[in-house]
């Protein structure tokens, strides 16, 4: 059946020099999969402050400054998502597993040994913001063609 309402998801890139900040899946959404954090855009809340919480409920940490990275329409089988994807520098701290119900755990990883296998949209984030892209091309042309 399919889900008619469509969901605007943050995703947040968060870094700590050459490293990024990525949690390994639990429960019924990409199980066994890692992933950066993210989740739902609540009613009249900013990108920036959507991804301050959402880094501040899931590891704990407290986000610096927020940049946009990139944006993508994406189906995940009958839920369509546009997501809206910024990065964050956490200088300080350690994550914790702030939703055990959700993720595992969460470790620093280089973008020579990240850990296997990466969701898309994580993938997507770590690419972009390694070649400098502010936008993920595919990603946009799909936001802008209505037959995509």
């Amino acid at each position: 059946m399919r889900d008619d309402v469509t969901r605007v998801g943050v995703g947040v890139l968060v870094t700590r020099g050459d490293r990024y900040l990525l949690g390994k899946r639990i429960g019924a959404h990409e199980s066994g999969v890692y992933a950066a954090p993210g989740g739902h855009l609540e009613y009249g809340e900013s990108f920036a402050e959507c991804a301050r919480r959402e880094v501040l409920e899931e590891t704990g940490l407290v986000a610096g400054a927020v940049r946009f990275l990139l944006i993508g329409n994406y189906m995940f089988g009958t839920k369509h998502y546009v997501d809206v994807d910024l990065v964050v520098e956490c200088p300080d701290g350690e994550p914790i597993a702030m939703e055990p119900e959700k993720c595992a755990e969460w470790k620093w990883y280089r973008f020579d040994d990240l850990p296997s296998p990466v969701f898309i949209v994580t993938k997507r984030m770590i690419d972009a913001h390694l070649k400098g892209y502010n936008a993920d091309t595919e990603a946009v042309e799909n936001v802008l063609r209505p037959d995509a």
